[in-house]
């Protein structure tokens, strides 16, 4: 159950320095390739179901390496089969409990781990929270935790083409968020972050959330070798 606490204030999207940071992309996948050698000392997984939910804008290509990497650990990874992430999140939380109820039922009914890039966390947080039984663990990356897209350096442009409020849709959101989740709930956020800042991007309303602060860009996040190294060790149970 997720503690009682008020909505948050005096928060701010990322910095311009921050956002521009975003541009460094290149050099952190440079920085990436020298990393690659501590993944091979990664844990075997235990075979569990796993889904991979895309951030907003993306597709389930942006997880396609991650994917491969939890497979080669022995995990039954699948993309969560909808496309692009078009920003519609309480469509996109019943189409894809539709896709999960499925697969739940033809593998014994096995609960999955879900892992959301972005706003692909906030699909796996409802996910978890309406769908209890499908849901075992949930890990995010970069999640707009608190205020949803309000205080995301595209927030206004994201607003503007979803026709929302922002102040009435980060209340909805701070009230979803005090209902929580009984999961196992793992939240990383990074201190670089230009498009979902590290204020917004860590749970405070779930009591046994585990937050870790990474290094890297948003944009990046998908291909970091730290971050595919906590997320083995966090389903390995380290």
């Amino acid at each position: 159950m997720a503690e009682s606490i008020d909505m948050p204030t005096g928060l701010n999207p990322p910095s311009r320095m921050a956002q521009l940071g975003e541009l460094s992309l290149p050099l952190d996948l440079v920085r990436f390739g020298m990393q690659w050698p501590r993944l091979v000392t990664a844990p075997r997984g235990d075979g569990r179901p796993i889904y991979l939910i895309p951030g907003y804008g993306g597709s389930e290509l942006s997880l396609r390496p991650l994917e491969a990497f939890l497979r080669r650990l022995d995990y039954d990874v699948a993309d969560w089969s909808l496309g692009r992430n078009k920003g519609s999140v309480d469509r996109d939380v019943e189409r894809f409990t539709k896709v999960a109820e499925a697969r739940f039922a033809d593998n014994g009914e096995q609960a999955f781990t879900l892992i959301g890039w972005s706003l692909g966390g906030i699909i796996a947080r409802e996910v978890a929270r309406l769908s209890p039984h499908l849901v075992r663990e949930v890990i995010t990356m970069g999640t707009p935790i608190i205020g949803g897209p309000k205080y995301t350096s595209p927030g206004k442009r994201f607003a503007r083409s979803a026709s929302i409020r922002l102040d009435q849709f980060e209340r909805e959101v701070h009230e979803r968020n005090s209902i929580g989740f009984a999961q196992p709930l793992t939240v990383l956020y990074s201190n670089r972050d230009g498009i979902v800042g590290p204020d917004i991007a860590r749970d405070i309303y779930n009591p046994h959330a585990r937050n870790i602060r990474v290094d890297g860009g948003h944009m990046g996040l998908g291909f970091n070798p730290k971050v595919w190294r906590i997320i083995a060790d966090t389903l390995a149970g380290r």
